[in-house]
Protein backbone atom coordinates (compact mmCIF):
# COMPACT_ATOMS: atom_id res chain seq x y z
CA UNK A 1 0.00 0.00 0.00
CA UNK A 2 2.65 2.27 0.63
CA UNK A 3 4.63 1.73 -2.50
CA UNK A 4 1.06 2.37 -4.32
CA UNK A 5 0.84 5.42 -2.60
CA UNK A 6 3.94 6.63 -3.68
CA UNK A 7 3.18 6.14 -7.03
CA UNK A 8 -0.29 7.86 -6.79
CA UNK A 9 1.97 10.95 -5.97
CA UNK A 10 3.25 10.89 -9.54
CA UNK A 11 -1.17 11.63 -9.98
CA UNK A 12 -1.18 14.14 -8.10
CA UNK A 13 1.78 15.91 -8.84
CA UNK A 14 0.92 16.39 -12.42
CA UNK A 15 -2.75 17.75 -11.49
CA UNK A 16 -1.43 20.08 -8.86
CA UNK A 17 0.77 21.34 -11.45
CA UNK A 18 -1.35 22.03 -13.70
CA UNK A 19 -4.47 23.24 -11.67
CA UNK A 20 -2.18 25.44 -10.10
CA UNK A 21 -0.82 26.92 -13.40
CA UNK A 22 -4.55 27.66 -15.22
CA UNK A 23 -5.90 29.02 -11.48
CA UNK A 24 -2.72 30.97 -11.33
CA UNK A 25 -3.15 32.62 -14.91
CA UNK A 26 -6.90 33.38 -13.75
CA UNK A 27 -6.17 35.33 -10.87
CA UNK A 28 -3.64 37.88 -12.74
CA UNK A 29 -5.88 39.81 -15.03
CA UNK A 30 -3.20 41.31 -17.22
CA UNK A 31 -1.45 37.86 -18.18
CA UNK A 32 -1.80 36.31 -21.04
CA UNK A 33 -1.98 32.13 -21.16
CA UNK A 34 -0.75 32.00 -24.70
CA UNK A 35 2.11 34.77 -25.02
CA UNK A 36 3.81 35.03 -21.22
CA UNK A 37 5.90 32.43 -20.12
CA UNK A 38 5.30 29.97 -17.13
CA UNK A 39 8.01 31.54 -15.28
CA UNK A 40 6.44 34.61 -15.08
CA UNK A 41 3.52 33.46 -13.05
CA UNK A 42 6.44 33.12 -10.37
CA UNK A 43 8.40 36.07 -11.25
CA UNK A 44 9.63 38.80 -8.49
CA UNK A 45 7.03 41.54 -8.37
CA UNK A 46 4.20 38.91 -10.23
CA UNK A 47 1.10 39.58 -8.09
CA UNK A 48 0.58 35.38 -8.40
CA UNK A 49 3.96 34.80 -6.73
CA UNK A 50 2.70 34.18 -2.79
CA UNK A 51 -0.02 32.15 -4.29
CA UNK A 52 2.43 29.60 -6.18
CA UNK A 53 5.10 29.18 -4.52
CA UNK A 54 2.93 26.90 -1.85
CA UNK A 55 2.01 24.58 -4.03
CA UNK A 56 5.22 24.45 -6.21
CA UNK A 57 7.10 22.95 -2.94
CA UNK A 58 3.78 20.70 -2.22
CA UNK A 59 4.71 19.27 -6.13
CA UNK A 60 8.56 18.98 -5.55
CA UNK A 61 7.79 16.63 -2.41
CA UNK A 62 5.06 14.76 -5.07
CA UNK A 63 8.14 14.46 -7.34
CA UNK A 64 10.46 13.09 -4.56
CA UNK A 65 7.87 10.68 -3.44
CA UNK A 66 7.03 8.98 -6.88
CA UNK A 67 10.96 9.15 -7.92
CA UNK A 68 11.32 6.85 -4.63
CA UNK A 69 7.65 4.96 -5.52
CA UNK A 70 9.03 4.23 -8.96
CA UNK A 71 12.84 2.78 -7.54
CA UNK A 72 11.13 0.79 -5.45
CA UNK A 73 8.39 -0.45 -7.82
CA UNK A 74 10.50 -1.60 -10.66
CA UNK A 75 13.01 -5.02 -9.30
CA UNK A 76 16.05 -5.73 -11.09
CA UNK A 77 15.14 -3.53 -14.03
CA UNK A 78 18.37 -0.72 -13.65
CA UNK A 79 16.84 2.11 -16.66
CA UNK A 80 13.66 1.98 -14.07
CA UNK A 81 15.97 2.80 -11.00
CA UNK A 82 17.75 5.49 -13.05
CA UNK A 83 14.24 6.53 -13.65
CA UNK A 84 13.44 7.08 -9.86
CA UNK A 85 16.65 8.32 -8.86
CA UNK A 86 16.16 11.02 -11.66
CA UNK A 87 12.90 11.89 -10.30
CA UNK A 88 14.17 12.51 -7.19
CA UNK A 89 16.75 14.88 -8.25
CA UNK A 90 14.59 16.40 -10.64
CA UNK A 91 12.33 16.98 -7.30
CA UNK A 92 14.96 18.35 -5.24
CA UNK A 93 16.06 20.87 -7.85
CA UNK A 94 12.20 21.86 -7.93
CA UNK A 95 12.51 22.50 -4.47
CA UNK A 96 14.83 24.76 -4.84
CA UNK A 97 13.90 26.49 -7.78
CA UNK A 98 11.48 28.98 -6.34
CA UNK A 99 14.15 30.46 -4.21
CA UNK A 100 15.56 31.65 -8.03
CA UNK A 101 12.89 33.66 -9.59
CA UNK A 102 13.27 35.50 -12.69
CA UNK A 103 12.08 39.38 -12.62
CA UNK A 104 8.87 40.61 -14.35
CA UNK A 105 9.57 42.12 -18.10
CA UNK A 106 10.99 45.38 -18.11
CA UNK A 107 12.67 45.16 -14.52
CA UNK A 108 16.72 44.96 -14.57
CA UNK A 109 18.12 41.82 -14.17
CA UNK A 110 20.32 40.06 -11.83
CA UNK A 111 22.49 37.09 -11.00
CA UNK A 112 18.82 35.11 -9.84
CA UNK A 113 18.07 35.86 -13.07
CA UNK A 114 21.28 34.16 -14.55
CA UNK A 115 20.53 31.08 -11.99
CA UNK A 116 16.98 30.80 -13.34
CA UNK A 117 18.07 29.85 -16.68
CA UNK A 118 20.69 27.92 -15.09
CA UNK A 119 18.18 25.72 -13.25
CA UNK A 120 15.72 26.20 -16.41
CA UNK A 121 18.29 24.26 -18.49
CA UNK A 122 19.05 21.73 -15.81
CA UNK A 123 15.17 20.83 -15.28
CA UNK A 124 14.70 20.27 -19.50
CA UNK A 125 17.68 17.94 -19.15
CA UNK A 126 16.39 15.62 -16.80
CA UNK A 127 13.31 15.75 -18.07
CA UNK A 128 14.17 14.33 -21.03
CA UNK A 129 16.91 11.90 -18.92
CA UNK A 130 13.67 10.58 -17.36
CA UNK A 131 11.54 9.89 -20.45
CA UNK A 132 14.45 8.54 -22.03
CA UNK A 133 15.39 5.75 -19.22
CA UNK A 134 11.79 5.54 -18.05
CA UNK A 135 10.65 4.34 -21.89
CA UNK A 136 11.02 0.91 -20.66
CA UNK A 137 8.34 0.86 -18.72
CA UNK A 138 6.24 -0.57 -20.00
CA UNK A 139 6.87 -2.66 -23.58
CA UNK A 140 6.86 -1.13 -27.14
CA UNK A 141 3.79 1.12 -26.72
CA UNK A 142 5.09 2.41 -23.92
CA UNK A 143 8.27 3.02 -25.79
CA UNK A 144 7.13 4.60 -28.85
CA UNK A 145 5.08 6.76 -26.79
CA UNK A 146 8.19 8.07 -24.55
CA UNK A 147 10.40 8.97 -27.81
CA UNK A 148 7.29 11.02 -29.06
CA UNK A 149 6.92 12.77 -26.28
CA UNK A 150 10.47 13.04 -25.91
CA UNK A 151 10.40 14.37 -30.01
CA UNK A 152 7.53 17.01 -28.81
CA UNK A 153 9.52 18.43 -26.15
CA UNK A 154 12.71 18.84 -28.01
CA UNK A 155 10.86 20.55 -31.01
CA UNK A 156 8.62 22.79 -28.45
CA UNK A 157 11.89 23.45 -26.14
CA UNK A 158 13.22 24.79 -29.11
CA UNK A 159 10.94 27.40 -29.78
CA UNK A 160 10.85 28.24 -26.81
CA UNK A 161 14.40 28.95 -26.30
CA UNK A 162 14.42 30.83 -29.23
CA UNK A 163 11.91 33.58 -27.69
CA UNK A 164 14.42 33.66 -24.61
CA UNK A 165 15.92 37.17 -26.02
CA UNK A 166 12.30 38.78 -26.88
CA UNK A 167 11.38 37.81 -23.36
CA UNK A 168 14.96 39.24 -22.20
CA UNK A 169 14.55 42.60 -24.56
CA UNK A 170 10.53 43.41 -23.27
CA UNK A 171 9.60 42.91 -26.66
CA UNK A 172 6.39 40.83 -27.67
CA UNK A 173 6.39 36.75 -27.79
CA UNK A 174 3.11 35.71 -29.30
CA UNK A 175 2.60 31.84 -28.68
CA UNK A 176 5.10 31.46 -26.02
CA UNK A 177 2.73 30.39 -23.35
CA UNK A 178 1.24 27.96 -25.55
CA UNK A 179 4.78 26.90 -26.73
CA UNK A 180 6.14 26.42 -22.98
CA UNK A 181 2.65 24.76 -21.85
CA UNK A 182 2.98 21.62 -24.41
CA UNK A 183 5.83 21.00 -23.21
CA UNK A 184 5.63 21.20 -19.34
CA UNK A 185 1.94 19.34 -19.56
CA UNK A 186 3.25 16.77 -22.23
CA UNK A 187 5.90 15.73 -19.49
CA UNK A 188 2.81 16.12 -16.71
CA UNK A 189 0.70 13.19 -18.92
CA UNK A 190 3.55 11.12 -19.72
CA UNK A 191 4.22 10.77 -15.85
CA UNK A 192 0.87 10.64 -15.45
CA UNK A 193 0.64 7.61 -17.58
CA UNK A 194 4.06 6.27 -15.67
CA UNK A 195 2.46 6.04 -12.53
CA UNK A 196 -0.72 4.46 -13.92
CA UNK A 197 1.35 1.89 -16.24
CA UNK A 198 3.29 0.99 -12.79
CA UNK A 199 0.18 0.97 -10.25
CA UNK A 200 -1.44 -1.42 -13.29
CA UNK A 201 1.99 -3.69 -12.73
CA UNK A 202 2.05 -3.48 -9.10
CA UNK A 203 -2.03 -5.02 -9.36
CA UNK A 204 -0.90 -7.54 -11.49
CA UNK A 205 2.02 -8.61 -9.72
CA UNK A 206 0.14 -8.79 -6.48
CA UNK A 207 -3.11 -10.75 -8.13
CA UNK A 208 -0.18 -13.62 -8.85
CA UNK A 209 1.39 -13.56 -5.88
CA UNK A 210 -2.17 -14.02 -4.04
CA UNK A 211 -3.07 -16.79 -6.88
CA UNK A 212 0.22 -18.45 -6.12
CA UNK A 213 -0.28 -18.07 -2.13
CA UNK A 214 -4.08 -19.69 -2.98
CA UNK A 215 -2.29 -22.57 -4.81
CA UNK A 216 0.08 -23.12 -2.28
CA UNK A 217 -2.01 -24.03 0.57
CA UNK A 218 -4.33 -26.05 -1.29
Amino acid sequence: MVQKALLVCGILASVLYVGTDILAAMRWESYSYTSHSVSELRAIGAPTRPFLIPFLFIYGALEIAFGYGVREATGHRRALRITGVLLIVLGVVDLVAPFFPMHLRGAEKTMTDTLHVIFTVVTVLLILLIIGFGAAANGKWFRLYSYATILVLIIFGALAFLDGPRLAANMPTPWMGVRERINIFGFMLWMMVLAIVLLRAQGTLLHNFNGEATLHRK
